[in-house]
């Protein structure tokens, strides 16, 4: 592990003011990723800032009926917490299918979304990564695609060696249910203030696949906000994956289904959670049948490229995708109605 500096500020502005002032610098919170990382030196920081008492931990209840989620509050505690299984279902088991209970128990609301991919490549520093370092390649395509991306990618048989050549899939369970919630994320940066739509956070890999988010160097998350749902809709998150627990997922589905129209966000294929736009625009206001749902997650896969590789690729996960959606979905609508 590389030698740093550790930094415990008084307040968030001063957590703020020194990591903006040292490029090399990051925030510290759970550190369930961010330890790996340095003893894998994937990470290698000049200055780790610790803001885990900074943040807020209280969850609190907003004037039009949502929740605030302070930063540092934990998984376990967002789970636990009786208006968010009440209201938000989807989030609860999102985070009750991430990871394990000691693990739960210190990551925290601001950290688990800014997690970064757990590609094997990118975790092995003896490999060529274009996130990890731009410009060497991408050792994921034609390799080990199991777990890897079929949207958002730069093409079916990318070039290894172009910079901006990245397949690797975002982590985060909570980070799919809270894309399905519109949640609204409150940042505190080197500029002021700021709310960014939970949907616009994380970035595809474009042309430059180091950089996981729109977050600028220095700028803090301190809360996310769940904007209240309509009566009487009906939310869940389904996780297909290799083993029952402690395993990341293959496919993963956040869906509220609300008087015929439905949100849908999927994990496990793409750079960033992905929301199905498409499918939704397309069963907005009809019926939310098995068959309505499948053409809509036909139409909004067809863009999809799956990655050739070692023991078959990942192109299992285009009708795997679309089978958990109306699986999801349906389970909804029986329990609507």
């Amino acid at each position: 592990m590389k030698p740093f500096a550790y930094a415990h500020p008084g307040d968030v502005a001063e957590a703020v003011r020194d990591v903006a002032a040292e490029p090399n610098a990051v925030f510290l919170a759970g550190g369930t990723n961010l330890v790996d990382h340095l003893r894998l030196g994937v990470a290698r920081p000049d200055l780790v800032v610790d803001v885990r008492t900074l943040t807020s931990r209280e969850i609190t209840d907003l004037d039009d009926g949502g929740l605030r989620l302070g930063a540092a509050s934990t998984n376990s505690e967002v789970a636990a917490d009786r208006r968010v299984r009440e209201r938000y279902p989807v989030l609860a088991q999102a985070l009750l299918a991430g990871a394990t209970g000691q693990l739960r128990n210190m990551a925290t609301t601001g950290g688990n979304p800014l997690q970064r991919t757990r590609c094997p490549y990118f975790q092995d520093v003896t490999t060529p990564c274009n996130k990890r370092q731009p410009g060497t390649g991408c050792s994921a395509v034609g390799g080990y695609t199991r777990y890897h991306a079929i949207l958002g990618t730069p093409g079916a048989l990318p070039d290894p060696t172009a910079p901006e050549t990245c397949i690797a899939t975002h982590p985060s369970d909570m980070a799919v249910a809270l894309t399905a919630l519109d949640a609204q994320v409150h940042t505190l940066g080197p500029a002021g203030v700021r709310t960014v739509p939970f949907v616009d956070l994380h970035r595809l890999p474009g042309d430059d696949p180091s950089k996981d988010t729109v977050l600028e160097h220095g700028e803090l998350i301190t809360a996310i906000d769940l904007p209240p749902l309509p009566a009487g809709a009906r939310s869940a998150y389904r996780k297909v994956r290799d083993r029952a627990s402690y395993a990341f997922a293959l496919v993963s589905v956040a869906a509220v289904v609300h008087d015929g129209d439905v949100r849908i966000a999927l994990g496990g294929v793409a750079h960033k959670p992905w929301r199905a736009t498409r499918a939704e625009e397309i069963l907005r206001g009809g019926p939310l049948t098995d068959h309505a749902v499948r053409a809509a997650m036909d139409a909004e896969l067809a863009v999809a490229q799956p990655q050739p590789g070692v023991e078959g690729g990942n192109g299992f996960k285009i009708p795997l995708a679309a089978r958990t959606v109306a699986a999801t979905v349906r389970t909804l609508t029986e329990e609507q109605s």
